[in-house]
């Protein structure tokens, strides 16, 4: 048997070069990873930007302001605005628009190219939020198949395809900006809804909710305040006629609310009312919908949504002979109503039935309907039911305001 030297044995700097060689080549590797993987998180990051930014443009040109859809020019926009965010020193050139369906139960997106809206005005959120045939969201995919590498290309990888999406969502008003709110009066959802929870406009609706103690109250006063403060006479004197909610409200808290007729209160605002319209006209007014579970508003309902009314006439005080009861009156410039009949009470009846106003219980059938209608305190308006401007930012409930700024939902 042959042996080795000892000196030769014991020399351990070929190995030694051998795993030197070794890690070098593994550093190597791990350096050519990082800089391509941080790379390609570069681009992903810059194709994520464009489809945000593409999908939301998109969105927000979803609907015209009478709540018809422009599908088209909402493509057309969301292409635009993509392909002006640039991956690396080159512009975004692959780009997927569709229009369709985002459902917030599902948390799910469905393409629907239809061009024509469902009927939604008289739907619930929950009814339309399952319904793909409503069209209410962009989704936008941004790509590029040549992303270069840098320096994995010496291990035979030469581009990479990266990608991204997002989706935008364009629904109801679920924020109100300042001076979007214009009288401190809020609308309770039960008394604009049927017992579906849609909403209706074909009724007439008041603000005292009478006797009957197991009926919702169909509305209060508000102070419009967030985080709520009970909402007192002065805070109410001082915004009767003013301009408004002063700051920013956001849907689904707590708003600053009270109850009750607030005889002071009541009489600003007639006297408001009557030098804003002569008490001839409608008085077309934008107010938040608040949530009235129990039979009087609370002092911080939750704010759930906005509608749009036309406040018609106001009782405020006690008028046992109907000497100032409505004579004449024209909503929205349609078929005006008149009475010149001497007989107040007559005509207080004549004007209830053309405009179908009801008690909370119903409409009026009795004499003494009427006049339970008429000698309480009340603010009697005819919700509406044209489209009206967009408000504020999507996330509300449908009371008839779409909002005006769509929001990222994927």
């Amino acid at each position: 048997m042959r042996y080795l030297p000892k000196h030769l044995l014991a020399n351990e700097h070929g190995a030694t070069a051998v795993y030197a060689g070794l890690v070098v080549t593994f550093l190597f590797m791990i350096t050519v990873l990082a800089v391509d993987v941080g790379h390609l998180y570069g681009v992903r990051n810059e194709l994520q930007n464009a489809a945000d930014a593409g999908s939301l443009a998109g969105a927000a040109m979803l609907l015209d302001e009478d709540g018809n859809l422009m599908v088209q020019t909402a493509i057309d926009e969301a292409t635009r605005i993509s392909a002006a965010n640039r991956t690396g020193s080159e512009q975004v050139a692959e780009i997927v628009v569709e229009t369709g369906h985002w459902s917030f139960t599902n948390r799910e997106f469905t393409a629907n190219p239809s061009t024509t809206q469902i009927e939604w005005e008289e739907r619930t959120f929950s009814e339309l939020d399952l319904d793909t045939g409503f069209i209410n969201a962009v989704r936008v995919l941004t790509s590029r198949t040549d992303t270069p590498s840098f320096f994995a290309n010496f291990l035979g990888v030469d581009q990479v395809f990266v990608n991204s999406d997002a989706v935008a969502y364009i629904g109801f008003a679920g924020t109100l900006y300042p001076t979007e709110l214009v009288q401190p009066i809020a609308i309770c959802k039960e008394s604009i809804t049927d017992p579906s929870g849609a909403y209706t406009c074909n009724m007439g609706r008041m603000l005292n909710s009478g006797g009957n103690a197991a009926t919702h109250n169909s509305g209060g006063w508000t102070n419009f305040s967030q985080p709520c403060d009970t909402a007192s006479s002065s805070d109410m004197r001082d915004l009767i006629c003013e301009n408004g909610n002063e700051h920013q409200v956001e849907f689904g808290q707590g708003i600053g609310t009270t109850g009750g007729v607030q005889d002071s209160t009541l009489d600003d605002l007639y006297d408001c009312w009557e030098a804003a319209t002569g008490k001839t006209v409608n008085w077309n007014l934008t107010l938040p919908v608040i949530e009235c579970p129990a039979n009087n508003v609370s002092n911080c309902s939750k704010l759930i949504g906005a509608v749009n009314i036309n406040l018609i006439w106001i009782v405020h005080k006690n008028d046992p002979h109907y000497n100032d009861v409505p004579r004449e009156m024209t909503v929205n410039g349609g078929t005006p109503w008149t009475c010149d009949n001497s007989d107040g009470f007559f005509c207080w009846k004549s004007f209830v039935d053309f405009y179908k106003l009801q008690n909370v219980t119903g409409p009026p059938v009795t004499d003494q309907d009427y006049e339970d209608m008429y000698q309480k305190k009340n603010m009697f308006f005819l919700p509406d039911c044209l489209v009206h401007e967009p408000k504020g930012k999507s996330g509300g409930e449908n009371f008839g305001i779409f909002a005006k700024i769509p929001r990222l939902v994927e």
